[in-house]
């Protein structure tokens, strides 16, 4: 318990500190994306998953280090610990990639396999899954070799999908990652609870410069490193069901986005200080619904809304877990 609270602190204050160092840095290299929700032509610095990643991995080195010197009286999984990192270290490397020269959708959509390889090299995880309707079932070599990598690759392009609007994906990515942590750290799986609270800290700490007005953008690095942790969190501390219904109003998101076959963008039209969506056939996103079910939204209170539903889910997966602790 004490190594999450070190960690959790120290990669905190090292993303609260490191953000605004990059911001500049980001600007003077050209990385700027446009904020497509203000009027105007509004363009702030871009890749803010950059601060995100350095600060994580700041948290889980301190973590290794920690274990390996004996400073705290913790025992880790190293080896799951240095899977872990470098499959979310692969994943993010996908996203500056992608962020420096648009990788094509579908060249995004497999990547993130391969970054499973190291998690599948050390056959992370517990290859017996529990499943509503069906129990329990034993995949045998299949988790491995298929669970595995499609959970990455999904998680991955799941939390790319949810995206477009000021704090809305770091929001979700805290909301998703202190839900795995602390049922991890209920059931004793200390390496899931650190990956997943190192990143929550990180996330939080980023809020404070990607809330609206945003002085800074997540990007591709740092979306697709969120759904990188949620899926090896669950996956090492073998709490899948947890990662399975945290994911769910992202299936919501792909259908919408499916029916405007992924080429609309998440926002629609603004009036005044208000994002509105007045057609209901261009409801192509969990944010263009919201438009329209409101009449007119602001953006802050429209990432409050989605971020309200994603909490509801939060809860219901704490939930499931407390039930599960507590039946006879």
């Amino acid at each position: 318990m004490i190594i999450v609270v070190v960690v959790a602190v120290i990669t905190f204050i090292f993303t609260l500190l490191a953000t605004p160092w990059f911001i500049p840095k980001l600007r003077k290299k050209g990385l700027m994306g446009k904020d497509m929700n203000k009027s105007g032509d509004v363009n702030i610095a871009e890749m803010g998953g950059l601060p995100i990643i350095a600060g994580f991995l700041v948290g889980m080195l301190l973590a290794i280090s920690l274990t390996t010197f004996k400073i705290i009286p913790e025992t880790l999984d190293l080896t799951l610990m240095l899977a872990a990192l470098s499959t979310i270290l692969a994943t993010a490397l996908i996203g500056v990639i992608d962020d420096l020269i648009l990788i094509s959708q579908k060249v995004k959509a497999v990547l993130p396999v391969f970054a499973a390889l190291p998690l599948i090299a050390v056959k992370a995880g517990v290859t017996s899954m529990t499943l509503p309707f069906f129990g329990d079932i034993d995949f045998g070599l299949l988790y491995p070799l298929f669970i595995i990598p499609i959970a990455i690759t999904g998680a991955a392009n799941a939390t790319n999908m949810l995206a477009g609007f000021n704090g809305v994906e770091a929001g979700l990515g805290v909301i998703m990652s202190t839900t795995v942590g602390v049922i991890a750290l209920g059931l004793g799986r200390m390496e899931a609870a650190i990956i997943s609270f190192s990143m929550a800290a990180a996330l939080m700490a980023f809020l404070h410069y990607n809330w609206h007005p945003a002085k800074i953008l997540i990007g591709d690095v740092g979306t697709l490193s969120i759904g990188a942790v949620l899926a090896t969190s669950v996956i090492i501390g073998d709490i899948e069901q947890a990662g399975a219904i945290l994911i769910l109003p992202f299936f919501l998101e792909l259908y919408l986005k499916a029916r405007g076959r992924f080429q609309m963008q998440s926002w629609c039209q603004r009036v005044g200080d208000k994002l509105i969506c007045p057609d209901k056939k261009e409801i192509y996103g969990i944010g263009r619904l919201i438009m329209y079910l409101s009449g007119g939204i602001t953006e802050p209170k429209l990432v409050k809304t989605i971020l309200l539903i994603e909490l509801i889910f939060a809860v219901f997966a704490f939930a499931s877990y407390q039930l599960y602790l507590f039946s006879p």
